[in-house]
């Protein structure tokens, strides 16, 4: 059938105002699942911050309202809001509606900013089914509404004041997000941690969806000092280390405009041997690094090395240390601020100014110079340190080749306790991590044996957060591990090693424990693991958890099963389950004589049903197992994925770190969460 040919001027759609914001918003905000959601808090809370940073404020108050919208209020200049000379309306409302107006694109109104793009609180504004701007200024306050990015009441005087500052109130829309109900935490965690970037800014959150509104206040005096205390708050640091070492520069006085730049490093060591760096440009994360962070890299390498060779404690016949010996145990945060900065996308993962590079260099070699200089006692612990790390990094090589010698000589060069699939296409193919030798039975017998393997582990997978590499890999269990997913390992730091993502055996890696406190422990400790020496299979989306039933009620013949959802309590889902098939969850069975409560066993009697919890894998037979675990048609999986590398690490450490008591707090209250987006 012959084509329409209807490609002519009237195909060409331009998207005017906002229009293009709501058409492909991943554009502006990365994504419209929970990460977009608080990017558009994050991006009016920028905007307040660069009021900050300009030295015209010195508060800001970020309120959860009941329905879930938001207001952002600061004490800073106010947004202008006489009319724009080329606009021609009010310079608010232009502000608000028109992509790439602000006053961040030359250094007249602010000499540094974190919002460059200049498209968040326009974008905010696209994206919320409405929002209301309230604007103190010149003794009034004026006040402006708009619905999906259109005004519908024009800018008017609703009140006097005498202070000055910004208030935006917003709901962001249901059309766009997947979710609009805010995570407290990663409100907290963020706001946190602006407030650590910018000394003595007072941060205030409230969430008023609490019966008493529930509310924190962040300020700190020692700014990025504190910062870095705050990360190592669980650890045990180096002797003589317990004050952070505190590094800050800036570009020459007659440096041209577009290279001027301020450098902020804050350092600690402490006993473990993971290392933790935050990079921020303009108060902006930049989770992928970039120059500064190159620069901060470079110098420290050199300057310890140099230094080492000069007092003799690196022998002449000894080689350098390399960077991630020296990085072993280091928490260090870098924040740079400058006038142009350049980033790789709206949501700045990467700084890429290269002028950055050599400012931090050389602001950090200096410093950390006469730092060591001024410090002897505490450079032989640092180098003391890394001399142990290039050790155990030497070790962890042997460890690694002798488990690929060991791979080579054993038979199909995969462990024994292996129960391999028949299909060899990687794409097809899942292996199951299963917790124990009686689940592993149960797997084994209801797997798709074409292309489902299943690996039992033995007990619980070693704490690697808390042993050396080659401690790590000397471990059967996990040599298991290696060998049997087949891409190798990279080192501690994510970096290294012989991994090798297109080896990997199953594009699927499935975690399925038991639904209970030692489950989901076990689940923790594989996750590191993965984070730690395999972190490309999470990027790569290979690693999943299972979600196994935690009820089953039996209606006459028929088995319903009850999957958690990782927010409502166990009691709440069985009772709204029993409801949903029309039977009373309260009700009496006269020769039970127990109330519903007590249905926490390995099976009650009720009116008309039973009910099995589910405590562990090996409580339900293959056939069960399969149907409702590892059958792909019926079953739930959660795709792992690290939206906040910063959050993420941060609760790695504490869960992994040497802190039991507060491990072993978090896994009793969150041992049935679902941190994981579904697949």
């Amino acid at each position: 059938m012959a084509k329409k040919n209807d490609y002519g001027g009237e195909s060409i759609k331009i998207l005017e105002g906002l229009e293009a914001v709501r058409k492909r918003p991943g554009m502006y905000i990365g994504t419209t699942s929970a990460s977009g959601l608080h990017h558009l808090v994050w991006e009016i809370v920028d905007n307040s911050v660069d009021e900050a940073m300009a030295g015209f404020c010195t508060k800001i108050k970020v309120t959860v309202h009941p329905d879930n919208s938001i207001t952002v209020d600061d004490n800073g200049r106010g947004i202008p809001v006489e009319k724009h000379p080329v606009k021609k309306i009010p310079t608010l409302e232009v502000v608000l509606t028109i992509l790439h107006a602000g006053g961040k694109f030359d250094n007249n109104a602010y000499k540094v900013s974190g919002g460059l793009h200049g498209v968040g609180v326009s974008v905010v504004n696209a994206l919320s089914k409405k929002l209301v701007a309230q604007v103190k200024r010149d003794g009034k306050i004026y006040e402006m509404v708009f619905e999906r990015g259109k005004t519908v009441q024009k800018m008017k005087v609703v009140g006097t004041s005498k202070a000055t500052g910004t208030s935006i109130t917003f709901w962001p829309d249901e059309e766009i997000f997947e979710t609009t109900t805010y995570s407290y935490d990663t409100l907290h965690d963020h706001l946190q941690e602006t407030a650590f970037l910018n000394k003595n800014l007072k941060i205030v959150l409230v969430d008023e969806r609490e019966l008493t509104p529930r509310t924190d206040e962040f300020c700190y005096a020692g700014g990025i000092v504190d910062f870095v205390k705050f990360l190592n708050s669980e650890k045990d640091i180096l002797p003589g280390l317990s004050r952070p070492i505190y590094i800050e520069g800036r570009s020459a006085a007659d440096a041209p405009e577009t290279q001027m730049g301020e450098v902020e490093v804050s350092m600690q060591w402490n006993t473990g041997y993971s290392e933790h760096t935050l990079s921020f440009a303009n108060d902006i994360y930049t989770e992928e690094g970039g120059m500064h962070l190159e620069g901060f890299r470079t110098a420290l390498t050199k300057v310890i090395n140099d230094y080492g060779r000069a007092k003799n404690i690196i022998k002449e016949k000894d080689a350098n240390l390399t960077g991630d010996d020296i990085r072993e145990g280091l928490t260090a945060v870098i924040s740079v601020k400058l006038p142009d900065p350049q980033f790789e996308g709206q949501t700045k993962a990467k700084l890429g100014s290269s002028y950055m590079r050599t400012l931090v260099n050389r602001v950090v070699s200096q410093g950390m110079a006469e730092y060591l200089e001024e410090h002897p006692n505490q450079a032989k612990e640092i180098l003391k340190k890394a001399s142990q790390a290039a050790k155990g990094r030497l070790a962890a090589q042997k460890a690694r080749q002798a488990t690929r010698r060991k791979s080579l000589l054993e038979s199909a060069a995969l462990p024994g306790k292996l129960a391999d699939c028949s299909v060899r296409d990687p794409e097809m193919t899942e292996l199951f991590i299963v917790e124990g030798d009686s689940a592993g039975g149960s797997a084994k017998d209801g797997r798709r044996r074409d292309i489902q393997a299943i690996l039992p582990l033995r007990g619980k997978i070693l704490n690697v957060e808390r042993v050396q590499d080659h401690r790590a890999f000397s471990s059967d269990t996990i040599q298991a591990l290696i060998t049997a997913i087949g891409t190798g390992v990279t080192t501690g730091s994510g970096e290294g090693g012989d991994f090798d993502l297109s080896k990997a055996r199953y594009h699927k890696i499935i975690i399925m424990t038991d639904a209970d406190v030692d489950g989901a422990h076990i689940r923790i400790l594989l996750m590191t693991f993965f984070y730690k020496y395999m972190r490309p299979l999470i990027d790569a989306g290979y690693i999943y958890i299972a979600t196994p039933p935690i009820f089953g009620i039996k209606v006459r013949n028929k088995i319903h099963y009850v999957y958690p959802d990782g927010k409502t309590p166990e009691d709440e889902i069985l009772n709204r389950s029993i409801r949903e098939l029309g039977l009373n969850p309260n009700e009496e069975d006269e020769s039970d004589g127990k109330s519903q409560a007590a249905i926490k066993g390995s099976g009650r009697r009720r009116k008309g049903y039973s009910v099995q919890r589910y405590k562990g894998l090996g409580e339900m037979d293959p056939k069960q197992l399969a149907s409702t675990t590892m059958d792909p048609k019926t079953r739930i999986l959660q795709r792992v994925t690290i939206e906040d590398a910063a959050m993420a690490d941060r609760a790695v450490r504490e869960l992994m770190g040497n802190q039991v008591e507060y491990r072993r707090d978090y896994i009793e209250k969150h041992a049935h969460d679902a941190r994981f987006l579904d697949a």
